[in-house]
């Protein structure tokens, strides 16, 4: 900053002060006035900066809590998922004859109100047979021939892959179909 003063009122009341006179009132608050008002642009300007950086932290922090208790319901998720998967197999061993059929039915109750109780707090199962294969939500554990199938499609299931809130939790292990090898002419 200069040390020469720009402000002509504030060099007028100087000159005065300087040449011994008294200096006019009317000078003196003219240049009180714009003390005042650069000093209100000052502070007007911290405020202004003082409230983006006030919402800049309250967004911020708002979407960390967002991010933290995404990351703790993944953790819960990945800890039931297996437990989902085993209830999921008893439930296909389920004998449909006898006396155990009714036991059946009634797990697969429980089964229905687990599965409807995940899908409300986020959790989306994917469905992968007959699915195009795709590396991203898909691990592959074994290849067979394609048969009918076409080539790169996913046979057969092995564990279900789930999003979560649309995005991928786990992927599904599945058998992928490939071309079938063809056969040596000179054979």
């Amino acid at each position: 900053m200069s040390t020469e003063n720009v402000n002509p009122v504030m060099d007028s009341a100087a000159e005065t002060a300087a040449s011994g006179t008294e200096p006019d009132p009317l000078l003196a608050a003219l240049g009180e006035r714009d003390r005042l008002a650069a000093e209100n642009a000052e502070l007007q300007h911290q405020l202004l900066r003082g409230r983006a950086d006030y919402d800049n932290l309250r967004r911020r922090s708002s979407q960390e809590r967002t991010e933290s208790e995404d990351r703790a319901s993944r953790r819960n998720l990945e800890v039931l998922l297996p437990i989902v998967d085993d209830f999921e197999r008893a439930l296909g061993a389920a004998c449909a004859d006898g006396p155990e059929r009714e036991y059946a039915k009634g797990m697969d109750l429980i089964y229905q109100r687990l599965a409807d109780a995940l899908r409300q707090i986020g959790l989306e199962p994917m469905d992968s047979r007959g699915q195009q294969f795709d590396p991203e939500i898909h691990e592959a554990v074994d290849r067979v021939p394609g048969g009918e199938a076409a080539p790169d499609t996913v046979v057969e299931e092995f564990r279900r892959g789930y999003l979560f809130r649309g995005k991928l939790l786990r992927a599904a292990m599945v058998r992928v179909a490939v071309p079938a090898e063809p056969s040596d002419p000179s054979l």
